[in-house]
């Protein structure tokens, strides 16, 4: 069924195309960038001169460069899956030039604007509401995307947590550190599957209202998800998958890139999906909230602190920089794009047997 129509502006935008949103400008980030950029020499300096750090400064000393490089590789792998997710999501006859621009970008601005990856998804709705995507279409898709990206995450805590919980993973110290994870991920996947039938008996006794079309596009969302799942496209599960392992996979390698003893496999797994629960705090690029998550939450299954403060910080240094690295290129490049070409009209709709192209980011029929 098709979703209601969010808005009632035309399928173009008037404003001016040589102009991102007021967030996204380049005053705005250069400044962005500038605090990022404080706070990350800021941390450096704490850790060289605090005293009581000495064991970090010696891990930090004894870096075995190639792993750092692997680390990396990792990254970029995890960055690629995150484009592949988006493309097969949003559109799946979309240049893969365009989707890589788009994600990219999406990716650098969550480096600097932390909200649980709700910055970078308000630049990409935007870019593409630019590109000729209907409003509706964008809201319903955007829903989608974040729950599939998700439930990827919910799945990893339920699986390591029943394997904690009954011992077929090793190294919790306490089988309801692998229990109660599980528990509240499974209460999670119940709710999200509960969320369309109480969407829209809500907007049916709202009645036509901003909020009534927010949670109209809420419940199509959801039920898109549901059926891009039961659909089983492999660049859906393999793109959600691979965002989230290959960035947890890069986590383990940190730790071995000082030499110190990577955590079992499903400790690594659980303080990572519970200690980026500290991205939601809105500081820029998370710094703080999800290094201690990070940091706290690997002490509490089992790591020792030095170990867990090295590779963290290894950790954040590549998935803050890297990101960034790749991204404000391609948003320099989506710029251009709006500046040069006019939206077109969208056939990313509803029927994907019909598709569509976003080449230059306007949308053209095949």
């Amino acid at each position: 069924m098709e979703a209601p129509v969010l808005s009632a502006q035309p399928d173009t935008i008037e404003a001016p195309a040589d102009l991102l949103p007021g967030d996204y400008a380049g005053p705005r980030v250069l400044r962005r960038l500038l605090v990022l950029a404080a706070v990350l020499a800021g941390a450096v300096a704490l850790v060289s001169l605090l005293p009581g750090l000495d064991s970090v400064r010696d891990a930090f000393a004894g870096a075995r460069w190639e792993w750092l490089v692997l680390a990396a590789g990792l990254e970029v792998l995890s960055c690629l899956s995150y484009v592949l997710v988006f493309r097969a999501v949003f559109c799946p006859r979309m240049s893969w030039r365009a989707s890589y621009e788009i994600g990219a970008a999406e990716l650098a601005t969550n480096s600097v604007v932390s909200v649980g990856g709700a910055g970078g998804l308000a630049l990409g709705a935007w870019i593409l509401r630019r590109g000729g995507m209907p409003a509706a279409l964008i809201a319903r898709r955007t829903v989608a995307f974040f729950l599939i990206t998700s439930l990827a995450s919910v799945t990893a805590l339920v699986v390591a947590g029943i394997g904690l919980g009954t011992g077929v993973l090793h190294g919790a110290p306490d089988r309801a550190l692998g229990w109660a994870p599980a528990a509240l991920g499974l209460a999670a996947a119940l709710v999200a599957s509960a969320i369309p039938p109480a969407a829209r008996f809500l907007a049916g006794r709202i009645g036509h209202t901003p909020v009534e079309k927010a949670l109209q596009a809420l419940a199509a969302g959801v039920e898109e998800a549901l059926a891009l799942l039961r659909s089983r496209d492999v660049a859906v599960i393999a793109g959600a998958a691979g965002y989230m392992l290959f960035d947890v996979a890069m986590l383990g390698v940190c730790f071995a890139a000082f030499g110190l003893a990577v955590p079992p496999v499903g400790l690594l797994l659980m303080a990572y999906l519970i200690g980026q629960l500290g991205g939601l705090i809105p500081l820029p690029g998370g710094l703080g909230g999800v290094d201690g998550g990070l940091i706290g939450t690997l002490v509490l299954y089992g790591a020792g602190a030095t170990a867990a403060a090295t590779a963290v910080l290894a950790y954040r240094a590549i998935v803050l920089l890297l990101p960034l690295a790749l991204g404000v290129p391609a948003l320099r490049q989506v710029h251009r794009r709006l500046q040069a070409e006019a939206p077109r009209g969208d056939r990313c709709d509803a029927g994907r047997a019909r598709g569509g192209r976003l080449g230059g980011l306007a949308v053209e029929t095949d």
